[in-house]
């Protein structure tokens, strides 16, 4: 890894340990608070408002503002991954497991060890 991927990672893994932090310290009028105790329909509202959002700005509006709703994005997922304690190196673990491997070749393993069709 290079030092702006090491910075990069870093990043994220400070806004998960903040979105930790407030899960088990619950400070009063935190955002990360009202969105767990809204659970998971209100987790999963927020990432599907934001998601909208990204592709409006990706189709729409400027490359910092594709840039800022991408933020919005991680920012929520990384709450619902907090709320369901997954770490993000399990994410990093699956994007370097599946870099080098074409996005088809990767979407039909993923069919057959589920057992789907193919067709």
């Amino acid at each position: 890894m290079n030092s702006r991927s090491d910075a990069t990672q870093q990043i994220l893994d400070r806004l998960y340990e903040v979105v930790v932090s407030r899960r088990e310290m619950r400070p009063d009028g935190s955002y990360v608070v009202a969105l767990l105790d809204g659970g998971w329909e209100a987790i999963a509202a927020k990432i599907r408002e934001e998601s909208e959002e990204l592709i409006l700005a990706a189709k729409e509006e400027s490359q910092d503002a594709l840039a800022h709703e991408v933020a919005d994005l991680f920012f929520h997922v990384w709450v619902m991954m907090a709320s369901r304690g997954v770490q993000p190196n399990a994410v990093y673990a699956e994007l370097a497991r599946r870099f080098g491997v074409g996005g088809l070749e990767e979407k039909a393993s993923r069919k057959q060890e589920s057992g789907e069709d193919r067709t």
